[in-house]
């Protein structure tokens, strides 16, 4: 079974590399250990992600975009504060309204993020989607890369990718280390009800535990993100719905009336956890088998889909010159241009998690000036929305894709 890209991972990044490639004439294998019809499951089970705008132009150009259940973020308000006391009366407001480049980003489900992927694989037919398949070995040599399927089959290619999860096992078999940095936190996730509606308004509410994002769905419904330390995360996953919501109100607030939940909860562990390196000899790896960062800026799709069009950038222009597409001199050039980038975004990820995830007086002042000063700068402002929209340049330029 002969292709030119192997790719390991079907969740989100692995099948927007394997569209992005075949755009450009490459035919793909997506080697997913999922079955597709669980992929594929209609149930709402609260996962949700904020795309920047720049991501969102992008699954709109690989058609697996699914606008009809898309929310536009129009606002993004970042407040300090205590719950059950307010935020502080400084806050930082991103308008959309300001500029003349639309929504800042879109809030889409997991489920219907999913099923496009899956139907625009379905209807491309430089790709072959594998899938329930367990990949149980992998081998390079000078001239390609093969891996080795649970059912005895073996695939081929120029390069393979690694789009396989924190966990990665294309990392681990290409000899490349990471080490987990915990935070000591969880983030509790979840859908909310409410009865209120948000106007397409994404909050981030920065508390001693660590930050509370609530992000806007359809129906009066909105996403949240409750970021904790794990102690107390642990307990608000062994509360019943009843005494977590009156656990969550008071952080919450009542500005969107009463609310209710709209689906079950869960809870992860949180961590910084860098790969040593993004590439190794006829091996790439994209989003969380490269990094894994706190949610607090919404960054961990958007990066990973940001790692998946550099990488198709560098790779559509190797082929075009003629070169090997899995040589590490051709996906030296990949790493060059996303670690540093990465690197950038751990580094302001980590240090807002250090500054806001205390109840230090001190610190809390100066973080509340800071927010109101930055928010009285209006230059400085539409530049961190248009980062923020994921339609910025950047350190080396925006991907084609994102453009």
């Amino acid at each position: 079974m002969e292709y030119d890209v192997l790719i390991i991972g079907g969740g989100l990044n692995g099948p927007a590399q394997a569209l992005a490639l075949a755009r450009g004439g490459l035919r793909c294998a997506v080697i997913d250990a999922m079955p597709v019809e669980t992929r594929s499951a209609d149930q709402f089970d609260g996962r949700s992600y904020a795309l920047s705008a720049g991501t969102v132009r992008m699954l709109g150009r690989l058609g697996a975009w699914p606008a009809d259940h898309a929310t536009p973020i129009r606002q993004i308000k970042v407040t300090d504060g205590r719950a059950g006391e307010g935020p502080a009366p400084f806050m930082l407001h991103f308008n959309a309204a300001e500029g003349d480049d639309g929504p800042m980003g879109q809030m889409i489900e997991d489920r219907y993020l999913r099923r496009a992927l899956l139907s625009a694989l379905a209807a491309q037919p430089r790709i072959d989607h594998i899938a329930p398949a367990k990949v149980i070995a992998q081998a390079v040599t000078t001239s390609g890369a093969r891996v080795t399927l649970h059912d005895g089959r073996v695939l081929h290619g120029k390069l393979l990718i690694g789009a396989d999860g924190k966990s990665s096992g294309t990392a681990s078999r290409a000899g490349i280390d990471r080490s987990p940095r915990p935070y000591g936190q969880m983030a509790v996730t979840c859908a909310i009800a409410h009865t209120l509606p948000h106007h397409g308004i994404a909050h981030q509410f920065f508390m001693p535990g660590g930050p509370l994002a609530i992000l806007p769905l359809p129906d009066n419904r909105s996403s949240i993100v409750w970021s904790e330390d794990e102690t107390r995360a642990r307990a608000l996953m062994a509360m019943d719905d009843a005494g977590f919501l009156a656990a969550l109100r008071p952080a919450f607030g009542s500005f969107l009336g009463e609310i209710t939940l709209a689906t079950p909860r869960s809870a992860f562990p949180l961590s910084l956890s860098l790969a040593e390196r993004f590439v190794a000899p006829r091996v790439a790896l994209v989003g969380d088998a490269a990094h894994g960062l706190h949610p607090v800026a919404g960054q961990g799709l958007n990066a990973g889909l940001r790692d998946v069009a550099a990488l198709t950038d560098v790779i559509t222009a190797a082929r075009q010159r003629g070169e090997d597409i899995g040589a590490i001199d051709v996906l030296a050039r990949y790493q060059t241009w996303r670690r540093p980038e990465i690197l950038a975004l751990a580094l302001v990820t980590d240090g807002t998690t250090k500054l806001f995830s205390n109840d230090n007086s001190m610190l809390r002042a100066a973080r509340d000036i800071g927010l109101g000063a930055i928010n009285a700068l209006p230059p400085l402002r539409r530049a961190m929305m248009r980062e923020a929209a994921g339609i910025s340049p950047s350190l080396n330029g925006l991907p084609t894709l994102m453009g």
